[in-house]
């Protein structure tokens, strides 16, 4: 069976971190995916796995979801010669499910995380709107990364021109998933623009995009400010609550305080501000409890140049 290699924030290509953060399951997903009932025969089953080249099949009714039927049962029943059995005594019913709104990262770490080939997608209302398949992820990042391919090559020797200088201020909601990571997309665009050297641009977004999101999922709101300068990145960020109680834990790797449904979306792994940290050249948190968060995550956008002089 396919399967998606391990993905590094690190070692990713700038282009394929963007991509995975930016991309919703729901851009990706095959929709409106061929179901069976729990009362249609295998018989069946075997036809439309035929006739469409599926390996899998959603069993479903009416938008809900009540597991799903593979190849792998559908052989062990030709084996038993068992084809007119209906699909309810043959189905898995406990199915690991995705959603619409989770980052396609979720989807890749899933993946890597089960030995299954497909899984159902579902919407807010737990109604089955999709299914997602290796295939379809494999042909989503090329397209996307393909469309990226000569924008970045024209870029490789390029120097840092004038006009990079920025001062810009974002606000942040809580739980506003849906504008999670404008900020950080906003800035990355601008900072290739002005032909910043691709790995730091790469280590300023994932700093900016953990940030923000941090904020989005732990806060009840704030701001996210960036001054930009030839020599540096500097971002800050200021939220309203509810406060941090130990930061040192915070910033202790798959430490977390997100609750199930914020874990169920693909954010609150413990990731965050360790992952901006290490990124930073300077890196600052204050942090009380019923008041709010400050965070200073500083880059260097001079530093390597100077090594290489060195």
């Amino acid at each position: 069976m396919n399967r998606l290699p391990d993905l590094s924030l690190e070692t990713s290509p700038l282009t394929l971190v963007e991509v995975i953060y930016s991309t919703a399951i729901r851009d990706v997903m095959s929709a409106d995916p061929i179901v069976v009932t729990r009362d249609t025969p295998m018989s069946t089953v075997q036809q439309r796995m035929r006739d469409h080249g599926v390996s899998g099949l959603p069993v479903a009714e009416e938008g809900r979801l009540f597991g799903i039927i593979s190849v792998h049962d559908l052989i062990e029943i030709l084996q038993q010669g068992k084809l007119h059995m209906p699909v309810s005594d043959c189905m898995t019913e406990r199915v690991v499910t995705l959603e619409e709104e989770m980052p396609l990262s979720m989807a890749i770490s899933t993946f890597s995380k089960y030995p299954y080939g497909r899984f159902p997608v579902l919407n807010a209302a737990q109604r089955l709107t999709g299914i997602i398949t290796v295939r379809d992820i494999n042909v989503s990042l090329v397209n996307r990364l393909l469309q990226q391919v000569s924008k970045f090559e024209s870029m490789l020797d390029s120097e840092v021109t004038p006009g990079l200088a920025l001062n810009r201020v974002f606000q942040t909601r809580k739980h506003d998933f849906e504008n999670g990571g404008k900020a950080s997309t906003t800035i990355k665009k601008h900072l290739v623009e002005h032909h910043v050297d691709r790995s730091l641009v790469k280590r300023v977004a994932i700093a900016s995009y953990e940030l923000e999101m941090n904020q989005v999922v732990h806060s009840i709101g704030g701001t996210i400010s960036y001054r930009i300068t030839p020599e540096a990145v500097e971002i800050l960020v200021q939220d309203r609550g509810p406060g941090i109680a130990n930061v040192d834990n915070a910033l202790t790797e798959g430490f977390t305080t997100a609750d199930d449904w914020i874990k169920s979306l693909g954010f609150g792994a413990g990731l965050g501000l360790p992952n901006a940290k290490r990124v930073s050249d300077i890196f600052f948190i204050h942090s009380e409890p019923g008041v709010g968060t400050t965070v200073k995550a500083v880059i260097h956008l001079q530093k390597q140049t100077k090594e290489q002089e060195a």
